[in-house]
């Protein structure tokens, strides 16, 4: 039987893109340009104030990024009138009907020319505003599925959600909704969508009526967050509108055919279109960015913990590959994208080859001197790291706040600049807690099929590898991984 082509049926298409300025969704149009120039048209959704606004926005923050620089030589001097022809900036906003597509002619056009819509954008903050994140993660969800069953010649709807859907959990998470049931049950006997969009509006008003600051609507709304986020079971605002942005999918999708992928947490690519690129500050890059300049000291982290990362370019593939499977199917499934089953990695070992790296190319700050660092100190419960944390911060800070008063309060802003210093540190602690203790192993016997599928049904299949099972840690870690984020991002802050 005769193989069918992945970039063949990419060939001539048109694809709708939401969040095209995040690391995900920019790494996938750059893989579609470059390996299928074929493609018929991206439009991509970006916010602006209009259309010049929103163009200039694509070329600034999506096409002017050095992850383009492979394509950009393979196009030379026809670059500019190759992404011309190719790509449209598209004024709009998740968070409006119609995604904020105001030009009834463009949007006419869309409905008749879609294809393929990969929905991957949204707010990853763990303690976003409530208000924000409920109308990106979770309303956001609503106005693209009512937009795609608008689009006449609709093959594929992908929804990129995250494996930590599944909440504060152990042992192996199934790739299913069943971490959500209890949850969707609860919300059944009332209309969340009203309920919690009445309950943001009402406090909102109050807080207009009381001439709160800016500062105070942001960490009022931050703190209602995290408030609905626990009462309902979730560690944060982040996974708790994100898994409500989920059961409104499987509440309102009918019969189109939608794919819903789960990455674990997203680290710097693999291979494509070069080791090592990466956007921002992922996952656990703060810490080793904290690390390799000598600041971090201590983790609250079990060391033998399981930390369950994929590389941006295999979650990019998987995406593309279960797009091309599942089109004009009218079902859904999901796909976990992560390592913890196959391919497993510790923090003891991350902590490992970092040590090593620092150790044999030392950090060299701005000042010329060389960082240096140790072994961190482990602490496996909050309570043991709490106790550090105050022995650390508390005592120096009641120090402080006696000689502040001996003194006069001639030390006043020393002492609030450190009690602010260490109301973040608490906040931090809180926030990534469940994630540095997670005990969780994410199935993937879908995404295992749908690479077994892979194998036997695409010609192409190599050209869309995203089995971690092929990943060397030591050699990723210390050769692209930290080499990639210190170039990429820590010499540009």
């Amino acid at each position: 039987m005769e193989l069918e082509s992945i970039l063949g049926y990419l060939q001539n298409k048109t694809i709708l893109v939401t969040g095209a300025t995040g690391f995900l969704g920019m790494v996938f149009v750059e893989k579609i340009l470059r390996v299928q120039p074929y493609v018929k048209r991206l439009y991509l959704l970006l916010r602006a104030a209009d259309t010049k606004s929103a163009t200039d926005r694509m070329h600034d923050q999506i096409i002017g990024k050095e992850l383009f620089r492979v394509l950009k030589d393979k196009w030379g001097t026809d670059f500019d009138s190759f992404i011309a022809e190719k790509v449209v900036a598209v004024q709009g906003d998740v968070t409006f009907d119609d995604l904020g597509v105001k030009e009834l002619k463009l949007r006419e056009e869309m409905y008749n020319r879609i294809e393929i819509i990969l929905h991957s954008a949204g707010t990853t903050n763990f303690d976003e505003r409530y208000d924000i994140a409920l109308s990106v993660n979770t309303f956001g969800v609503q106005h693209v599925l009512s937009f795609a069953k608008k689009c006449l010649k609709l093959e594929m709807l992908l929804h990129v959600s995250t494996a930590y859907v599944c909440g504060e959990r152990a042992g192996l998470i199934l790739e299913d909704s069943s971490c959500m049931d209890k949850m969707e049950k609860e919300i059944t006997k009332f209309d969340f969508k009203v309920k919690e969009k009445n309950l943001v509006e009402q406090k909102l008003n109050e807080l207009k009526a009381q001439d709160a600051t800016e500062e105070v609507i942001t960490t009022t709304m931050k703190d209602i967050g995290i408030e609905r986020a626990k009462l309902y079971g979730w560690p944060n605002t982040y996974v708790f509108t994100k898994a409500m942005g989920e059961i409104l999918l499987g509440q309102s999708k009918d019969h189109l055919p939608i794919v819903i992928i789960r990455p674990t947490a997203i680290t710097s690519s693999y291979k494509e279109p070069f080791p090592g690129w990466v956007q921002g500050f992922r996952t656990i890059d703060s810490v080793i960015a904290g690390y390799c300049k000598g600041k971090v000291t201590c983790l609250l982290v079990d060391p033998m913990s399981v930390f369950d990362m994929i590389p941006v370019d295999m979650v990019v593939h998987s995406m593309v590959v279960a797009m091309v499977a599942n089109a004009n199917k009218s079902s859904s499934i999901i796909y976990h994208v992560g390592s913890s089953l196959r391919n497993p990695i510790n923090f003891f070992n991350i902590h490992s080859f970092v040590f090593r790296y620092c150790t044999e190319k030392p950090w060299i700050g701005k000042d010329g001197k060389r960082a240096k660092v140790g072994k961190l100190k482990f602490f496996k419960t909050t309570a043991t790291f709490r106790m550090y944390m105050k022995i650390r911060f508390l005592l120096p800070l009641k120090g402080l706040k006696f000689v502040n008063r001996a003194f006069g309060g001639y030390f006043q802003d020393l002492y609030v600049n450190y009690n602010q210093k260490l109301k973040l540190v608490m906040r931090l602690i809180e926030l990534y807690e469940p994630y540095m203790l997670f005990k969780g192993i994410f199935d993937d016997n879908n995404a295992e099929e749908l690479r077994r599928i892979t194998r036997e049904r695409f010609v192409d299949a190599e050209a869309f590898n995203f089995d971690a099972r092929c990943i060397d840690w030591e050699d990723y870690i210390m050769h692209t991984h930290i080499p990639g984020l210190q170039k990429h991002v820590m010499m540009k802050r």
